[in-house]
């Protein structure tokens, strides 16, 4: 199968044993995780063989898979015309020598690792992509859509800067677009039953997460936020429906576990609040550093985390129009640090700090991201005058500031 999406199969299989290894060290070293976290487990180890196995029959049998790296792509959408919609590879630092031979090296992680994914012939994901869709959130990630879009079949959404009016008319008109073109690449049609369906769908999905992040309010907290990151990460690329089904299987044993006082960290435990870029699968460094130091992460105000479920579509809607009205208001109020002025952001990020108890807030920026490095002192400064103490990271992807940043955050955890 992998020899057949053309993948480097000796890269490959070096990329799934660093994987597995972070994997081991991360996640399977922690103990009285929830039972049903095995599906989490099972998610990881088949993710690049059983699901891609399942994305191949599926185009085997007609149908069409639509690869993003961003959530402001509406999933309802593609699903709507029957295709599938999947997150793609971006978390790990892999054919960056490639990469910088037609990109600077002073480019963001995440960029440089799709495109080092796609080079190096490793992401089953990409290549089982039909249509990649990529979205304007960064002059680097436009740039580099470009170049992705010489070596595969790519299509990118113009995301507005600011949330005018103007700016919704705008961006509800690149739904229609987007709408034509789902539809011109499946033959099938966006109906008022088909697109009702799928957002009843994916809010499902979300309203699965959201039990899941309410719960972590909770002292001591039921679930480590290592696991809770992993489901986040998992909901971009698994089958809605089972997805859904298994997290509220893992929510139905958080609230078994709260009632127990059963915790993944001890009753007490220094709470930490993340905020900024997101963190692509297999990105987990951050969250292993702060719980291996004895805390526990409480919540991610990321794109792999409360913007990617925290708010629902409307499902009242009754016309295919009125719905897709519903769809571009609700994505268009995600508060990436794309958007100027972006205060709904910090206000997410003091309302969270609140609801879940943190004890304090850090602020994660990938080097070179622009846009959540120059945010951060205004996040910091709103955070710092709510009582909050804030700890400021920029990182990549590589373990080579381990530790380091681990002797920075048991400073910062000493001091809470």
């Amino acid at each position: 199968m992998w020899e057949a999406l053309g993948l480097d199969i000796a890269s490959h299989d070096a990329l799934l044993g660093a994987v597995g290894q972070l994997y081991g060290d991360a996640y399977l070293t922690q103990v009285d995780r929830p039972e049903a976290t095995d599906y989490l487990d099972a998610s990881v180890g088949g993710i690049h063989s059983a699901r891609i196995k399942e994305l191949e029959d599926f185009r085997a049998a007609g149908g069409k898979v639509v690869g993003t790296f961003c959530l402001y792509v509406p999933e309802e959408i593609v699903r709507a015309v029957g295709a599938l919609c999947v997150g793609l590879c971006a978390g790990a630092e892999f054919g960056y020598d490639e990469v910088e031979r037609i990109m600077p090296r002073n480019t963001c992680a995440l960029i440089k690792s799709f495109m080092g994914f796609k080079l190096a012939r490793v992401c089953p994901y990409i290549e089982s992509s039909d249509l990649v869709i990529g979205e304007t959130t960064c002059d680097g990630k436009k740039k580099a859509y470009e170049l992705l879009g010489e070596i595969h079949n790519t299509w990118v959404m113009e995301l507005p800067q600011m949330k005018r009016p103007a700016d919704l008319v705008f961006w509800r008109a690149e739904l229609d677009e987007l709408v034509a073109k789902v539809e011109e690449l499946t033959g099938n049609t966006v109906t008022a039953e088909s697109l009702r369906a799928s957002i009843k769908e994916v809010n499902d999905k979300r309203r699965a997460l959201q039990r899941i992040g309410a719960a972590r309010a909770v002292d001591p907290v039921p679930i480590s936020g290592k696991d809770a990151l992993l489901a986040t990460q998992i909901a971009f690329y698994d089958d809605v429906p089972r997805f859904t089904t298994m997290m509220n299987r893992l929510a139905d044993e958080l609230d078994e576990r709260v009632v127990a006082g059963t915790g993944a960290a001890p009753k007490g435990a220094k709470r930490v609040l993340i905020t900024g870029t997101p963190m692509a699968l297999p990105n987990w460094k951050i969250h292993d550093i702060v719980e291996k130091a004895g805390a526990v992460v409480v919540g991610e105000e990321m794109c792999t985390g409360s913007r990617y479920y925290d708010s629902l579509v409307p499902e009242d809607g009754e016309t295919v129009s009125e719905m897709l009205d519903a769809i571009a208001s609700k994505y268009l109020g995600i508060n990436c640090a794309c958007f100027t002025p972006n205060d709904g952001r910090i206000d997410d990020v003091l309302r969270m700090a609140e609801e879940l108890h943190a004890d304090g807030v850090l602020d994660l920026s990938l080097q070179f991201c622009a846009t959540y490095q120059t945010e951060a002192s205004s996040v910091e400064k709103a955070v710092r005058e709510a009582g909050y103490p804030v700890l400021r990271i920029d990182t990549d992807y590589s373990g080579e500031d381990v530790g380091q940043l681990s002797t920075r955050v048991e400073a910062f955890l000493e001091m809470l």
